[in-house]
């Protein structure tokens, strides 16, 4: 290699990262800089390779800047998602809004789907990917945002059935009312002053987070909204946060909607199952 150059093995390179920030992090930002799957990167960990361009990455997580931003790539119910500063960071625990919807339909499917506050578009592509027959349209406040949705559509192969329309959540599009066989819906529901990780709350966007004073400004919107989108027979799946679900659930029932409660993986209340 030329001089100047900074080689070292993987498994070095590993070690003294891991130094400074978690080791799986490690593993997956030198992956990413080596342009490897992450078990290939570990088979092969007496490796020589340059670090010069992995230490720039390690620098940027030691900052706090999350993995998912730096890499520009998350995955999300098996889809692998452009990611960016403009949308909120796809979590796992938001994959029990697509159980929930699943379990709803057991062996049939919805035709007509909508994501409110789409974001990277997570929610609603993975509801297309699992119904090949439906089409969803997604909903956002944020021009930059439906971009990185669209683009994900499109790269997934899903851009024929998507559509994305730039609103608040009163839009979709359609000007229609109770045409939605599922409405999926992750909206914004930390209070004002909570205390958030640095990660988040130094990176993520505030308007995909933050709520009001009592975390619930957009249940109050949403609560009624959600009961005129949806078709009788159909199910809406709202995302709550894990001391909101009393709360929560008055807003609905007073919207006119039968509700029910679906639990994540940890046992915890996650997702709003509501039906007219």
């Amino acid at each position: 290699m030329p001089d100047g150059v900074a080689v070292t093995t993987i498994a070095a390179a590993l070690n003294v990262a891991a130094a400074r920030i978690e080791r799986l992090d490690a593993e997956v930002l030198l992956a990413h800089a080596l342009g490897v799957e992450r078990l290939a990167l570990l088979l092969d960990v007496g490796r020589v390779v340059d670090v010069a361009a992995f230490a720039g990455l390690v620098e940027r997580r030691a900052t706090g800047e999350p993995v998912a931003y730096i890499t520009g790539r998350r995955e999300f119910w098996s889809l692998d998602l452009i990611v960016t500063p403009a949308v909120l960071i796809p979590r796992p625990d938001s994959e029990t809004l697509i159980d929930a919807a699943v379990a709803h339909f057991a062996e049939t499917s919805p035709a007509q789907i909508i994501d409110l506050g789409t974001g990277s578009g997570a929610l609603l592509l993975a509801a297309l990917s699992q119904w090949p027959a439906a089409h969803g349209v997604g909903v956002d406040a944020s021009a930059a945002a439906l971009d990185v949705a669209a683009t994900n559509a499109v790269r997934l192969g899903l851009g024929d059935r998507a559509t994305f329309v730039c609103g608040d959540w009163a839009a979709d599009g359609r000007n229609t009312d109770g045409g939605y066989d599922l409405v999926l819906c992750n909206p914004p529901y930390v209070a004002d002053d909570e205390a958030l990780p640095r990660e988040v709350a130094d990176w993520e966007p505030h308007s995909a987070l933050f709520a009001g004073p009592d975390g619930l400004a957009d249940y109050r919107r949403l609560a009624p909204i959600i009961a005129a989108r949806l078709a009788v027979g159909g199910v809406g799946c709202v995302e709550i946060g894990a001391t909101q679900a009393q709360a929560v659930s008055t807003l609905f029932a007073a919207a006119g909607l039968t509700v029910a409660l679906y639990h994540d993986l940890a046992g915890r209340p996650r997702v709003l199952v509501v039906t007219k």
